[in-house]
């Protein structure tokens, strides 16, 4: 039932209601009922009639009440997000393009081979870095289409746009409860995720890439394997995955195990959380 609905109704249904009781009460009831309990009759209903009527009323004012502070949050969540874009713009990404432009002029002008070397490494980190800033913005400036609740509480839909992100259509399972993280562990292991499938992107040419998470009891893991050419060379141990190796720092952090492993076609990286 709408608010106007209710509206009306309370001002409508009380007034029929006490003139029916009192035609009805004057005509046929007098022999029955005194003048005394007619009159104490008549505010009851009246009183019960309005009560019903008004809380429904008070039930959709409380309803429009939650709406409204719902979107007073979003407002101010997407005002947030839109201000810490811009700083990000503004300050660390411009700074880093800066930085790499310099360091660019400061490589051209040494001679030594491993000065070169080692701004060439230097170089390379910032780019990433910048990437990883760029990828931020864009995250914060452009959320994902799909619904905004199921994409704020749901890993799974946050893991699918990720490789949306990354022009990737990875096959997921998924079976971990998403109550089995903490909100900062949620992100970290987004990142940790985005990470491996952007590495599988740039080096593995893979066609075929899987996404799994498996509870085990009070522990976990995540899987991310692909077809591609594969390496027995661990990446988290290459001097310039520069990301493999922020992410491997992070997981460590929370006391997860990452590990690579070489497959029979293409590799895996497996991350993992045991029972405490």
């Amino acid at each position: 039932m709408s608010y106007k609905q209710i509206k009306w109704m309370i001002l409508i249904v009380p007034t029929l209601t006490v003139g029916l009781w009192e035609y009805v009460r004057h005509t046929l009831l007098m022999p029955y009922i005194s003048m005394e309990a007619g009159n104490f009759l008549t505010p009851v209903f009246v009183f019960l009639i309005s009560m019903t009527l008004l809380s429904q009323l008070f039930h959709r004012l409380e309803q429009v009440q939650e709406e409204l502070n719902k979107e007073r949050a979003e407002n101010a969540a997407l005002a947030a997000r839109d201000l810490l874009a811009r700083e990000l713009h503004d300050g660390i990404a411009q700074s880093l393009f800066l930085l790499s432009v310099k360091m660019d002029r400061a490589e051209a002008r040494q001679q030594n081979a491993q000065e070169r070397s080692d701004f060439q490494e230097l170089r390379k980190l910032v780019h990433e870095v910048n990437r990883y800033v760029r990828q931020a913005i864009a995250n914060l400036r452009f959320p994902s289409q799909t619904d905004e609740k199921e994409y704020e509480d749901s890993i799974k839909s946050r893991i699918e746009h990720t490789a949306k992100e990354a022009f990737i259509d990875p096959d997921l399972d998924w079976s971990i409860p998403d109550d089995m993280f903490t909100a900062k562990e949620k992100v970290e292991l987004l990142a940790c995720i985005r990470e491996a499938l952007l590495n599988i992107q740039k080096h593995a040419h893979a066609d075929r890439i899987s996404v799994t998470g498996i509870r085990e009891g009070a522990s976990w893991t995540v899987r991310i394997d692909d077809n591609g050419r594969g390496t027995d060379i661990d990446p988290f141990r290459v001097k310039d995955r520069y990301g493999l190796r922020i992410m491997k720092e992070r997981a460590l952090e929370l006391q997860w195990q990452v590990d690579f492993i070489p497959l029979q076609q293409g590799s895996r990286v497996e991350i993992r959380k045991g029972a405490d």
